[in-house]
């Protein structure tokens, strides 16, 4: 799928998401928001009623979707619920408070459309999982959130580094490529630095600073099974030197 398709999709379910949340909205507010042209918006309210959504559209008004029409929630099996919910109990034992922020929030609305019966189960399991006290919480950084957009976005990031081997600061921009998690140093995150203009591993508890920058980057040709296959060539995993 190219990327204007994407963007397309992307922007077709938000326009849904829009119309079942106001009870009216024009054209001209849609395409201010997602900075397109108003025929622009024309022809996806076309593509959607096109795809059997109700949208009636009221002279000199705006748009408006038929009355008692809802995209019906998703729904989730008790054995799917159930997965998420232990899930939860080990992210809540991360070392990254800013994923266990954002998991947080998203499984509190998974929780809200799940169905009494599940949602009782839910809540029942939920209290019958323990996690070995030998994972102590210990939230060592709050940036993985942060880097996984710069990485889906293909943005350089401006941080400043505090060495393993001699402590020193060094202040690096650099092109996310990929995450690795051992259970001793947890996150690591995988990326060109153009300081080193090579591929580098940099603990996410090292860096002390973080900057996202207005620059792109072309997505990397590399794979993450390359790069793996050619680290495991010369080093063990968890031995791999860090920036």
């Amino acid at each position: 799928m190219e990327d204007n398709d994407i963007k397309r999709l992307s922007r077709l379910t938000a326009i849904l998401t829009i119309l079942q949340t106001k009870r009216i909205v024009t054209s001209l507010t849609l395409a201010k928001k997602f900075d397109v042209s108003v025929r622009t918006i024309y022809r996806d309210i076309k593509a959607l009623e096109q795809a059997g959504v109700p949208i009636i559209a009221e002279e000199r008004k705006g748009y408006t979707l038929m009355e008692g029409y809802r995209i019906p929630p998703v729904m989730f099996t008790e054995s799917e619920a159930n997965a998420l919910i232990t899930v939860e109990q080990l992210v809540q034992k991360n070392s990254d408070s800013s994923l266990i922020k954002e998991y947080t929030e998203a499984i509190n609305k998974i929780k809200a459309v799940l169905l009494y019966s599940t949602k009782n189960k839910a809540e029942l399991l939920s209290k019958r999982i323990a996690v070995s006290p030998v994972m102590p919480n210990r939230n060592t950084s709050n940036s993985l959130a942060l880097i996984q957009n710069a990485l889906t976005d293909f943005k350089v990031l401006k941080i400043t580094y505090q060495s393993v081997q001699n402590n020193d600061k060094t202040i690096r921009n650099i092109e996310p490529f990929a995450f690795y998690y051992n259970l001793q140093e947890s996150w690591l995150v995988v990326a060109f630095c153009l300081l080193r203009n090579d591929y580098r591993m940099f603990r996410l508890d090292r860096i002390l600073k973080i900057e996202p920058l207005e620059i792109s980057f072309e997505p990397h040709k590399l794979t993450l099974k390359d790069f793996l296959e050619i680290k495991e060539k010369n080093f063990s995993i968890p031995d791999i030197p860090l920036s």
